[in-house]
C-alpha cells in the first residue's frame, strides 16, 4: 500500500497502516505529536502501537527540537544480521546444545560478563574508536557515572523483553546469525534522566502531553541531550557487534568441520535521532520503532519468536522520511498476552523452533504480535525483501 494521509493541527499524519486498526489511545498519541510546534513531518509505520508520549512505529521529524520520549528509554535498539556459509544440511537434528552454547557465551536478561569484553579478545574483530568511545564516559551526565562498571560489563549482553538471538534458515536453505537489542542499562538510565529533564523546562509546561517535552536547539540541554544520546546509540552498536562476535566465535567452535565464513554484517538502529535534509531543511528525524531505509539500505524487520524475520533493501521513500518497519508490531500488551495465553499456547506457536517455553515468556508469544507478512505487504514501497527467513533456534532474556 502506499500512504494514507490523515489531518493533523501541524502537519498531515501520513500513516502506512489503516487508521481504522490502529488502536484509539495510539491515534490521539500521533495527533498529540502533530500538534509540537516545532514539527515539520510524521510518517507512522505498519507495526504502529502505543508507546511512551510517541508511538511505536513513528517517524518524527523536528526542526530545531527533539523530544526524547519519542527515542525511547532503550537508545539505540536495532538489529543485526549475518549470512554464514552453513546450510541446512550441516546441522545436527538436536539443536538444543547450539542453545545453550549461545547462552553460555552471551549473558541474558539483567546479566553482564564477569569481566568487561575488550575487542582484541575476541577472533577477527575490529572495533574502530573503542578507546576514543569510552573516553568519552567521562562526558556523560553525571547520574549515571557511577554506573561505568556495570556499563562496561553488560558491552556484549542481549538484556530481556523483546530482545533476542536466533540462528535463522532462509529459504534456500543458508544459516543466517541474527540478533536484537540496545544500550542497556546505561541507555535506559540516560534517557530516564533526560525525560526528567526536559520535562522540567519552562517551554514544556503547556504541552498536551509530558511525555512529549522537548530539548530546543542552541541550549546547554540540548547540548547535553545529544552528546549522551549519541554516546548511547554508540554503545548499542558496538553491544550488538561483540555479541555478534560471540556468536560467530560459538558457531566456529561447533561447526568446525564445516570452516565456516561469514557475508559482512548487516546492522541497524531502530530507537534513534539522525541529522537528515528534506525539503531544504535540516531535519532532526526520531525513529522509534522505525528503521532508515534509504535507497539501498539493508535493514531486518523481525517477527516473533515463531513466525520469522525479513532482510531488505530501502527503495528510498522520502514521504515516509527514508523509514520503514522496525518488526511486526504488538497488537497486544504484555500483561493482556499473559492473560490470554499459556505455556501450551506458546508450545504450539513455536513448534519446530529450539527456544524458552516457558511462562516467563508467554508474553512474547506470537499471537501478541501482527502478523509480519502484512506489515511487510503494507511497505511495499518503502522496502524491496531480500531474503526470509525462519528462526530454528530462538533465545530469550
Amino acid at each position: 500500500m502506499s500512504y494514507v494521509e490523515v489531518p493533523g493541527a501541524k502537519v498531515p499524519i501520513r500513516m502506512w497502516a489503516d487508521p481504522a486498526s490502529v488502536e484509539d489511545v495510539a491515534m490521539q498519541q500521533l495527533r498529540n505529536v502533530a500538534t509540537l510546534p516545532w514539527i515539520k513531518g510524521l510518517a507512522v509505520m505498519p507495526d504502529v502501537h502505543f508507546g511512551k508520549g510517541a508511538t511505536v512505529g513513528s517517524v518524527i521529524a523536528m526542526q530545531g527540537a527533539v523530544c526524547p520520549a519519542a527515542v525511547g528509554v532503550d537508545i539505540g535498539c536495532g538489529m543485526s544480521a549475518v549470512k554464514t556459509s552453513l546450510t541446512a544440511n550441516d546441522l545436527p537434528g538436536d539443536l538444543s546444545r547450539l542453545r545453550s552454547k549461545i547462552e553460555q557465551a552471551i549473558p541474558v536478561g539483567r546479566g553482564m560478563h564477569d569481566e568487561a569484553v575488550a575487542p582484541d579478545q575476541l577472533y577477527g574483530f575490529r572495533a574502530p574508536g573503542w578507546d576514543d568511545f569510552w573516553g568519552r564516559f567521562d562526558g556523560v551526565a553525571d547520574a549515571v557515572k557511577f554506573r561505568q562498571e556495570r556499563a562496561t560489563k553488560q558491552m556484549g549482553t542481549l538484556g530481556s523483553g523483546n530482545h533476542f538471538i536466533e540462528f535463522c534458515l532462509d529459504e534456500a536453505g543458508s544459516v543466517w546469525l541474527m540478533l536484537h537489542s540496545g544500550s542497556r542499562n546505561i541507555g535506559k538510565e540516560l534517557a530516564d534522566f533526560h525525560i526528567g529533564q526536559a520535562q522540567k523546562l519552562p517551554h514544556n509546561q503547556d504541552l498536551i502531553d509530558r511525555d512529549l517535552a522537548v530539548f530546543i536547539a542552541d541550549t546547554p540541554q540540548m547540548a547535553a541531550y545529544r552528546n549522551d544520546l549519541f554516546w548511547a546509540q554508540e554503545y548499542a552498536k558496538y553491544n550488538r557487534a561483540i555479541m555478534m562476535a560471540l556468536f560467530q566465535n560459538v558457531v566456529r567452535k561447533e561447526f568446525k568441520k564445516a570452516k565456516v565464513t561469514f557475508e559482512p554484517v548487516i546492522s541497524c538502529h531502530h530507537n534513534y535521532v539522525a541529522e537528515e535534509r528534506y525539503e531544504g531543511m535540516d531535519l532532526l528525524v526520531t525513529r522509534k520503532g522505525a528503521i532508515r531505509a534509504g535507497a539501498g539500505d539493508f535493514g531486518i524487520i523481525p517477527g516473533s519468536m515463531g513466525t520469522g524475520s525479513y532482510i531488505v533493501k530501502g527503495l528510498g521513500n522520502e514521504k515516509s522520511f527514508n523509514s520503514a518497519s522496525h518488526g511486526a508490531g504488538r497488537k497486544m500488551s504484555r500483561n493482556a498476552a499473559k492473560r490470554r495465553f499459556s505455556t501450551r499456547d506458546l508450545e504450539d506457536q513455536t513448534r519446530g523452533v529450539e527456544c524458552r517455553k516457558d511462562s516467563g515468556v508467554v508474553d512474547e508469544i506470537p499471537a501478541a504480535y501482527k502478523p509480519i507478512e502484512k506489515v511487510i505487504e503494507q511497505q511495499r514501497d518503502l522496502v524491496e525483501v531480500v531474503a526470509k527467513l525462519k528462526q530454528i533456534v530462538c533465545v530469550k532474556g
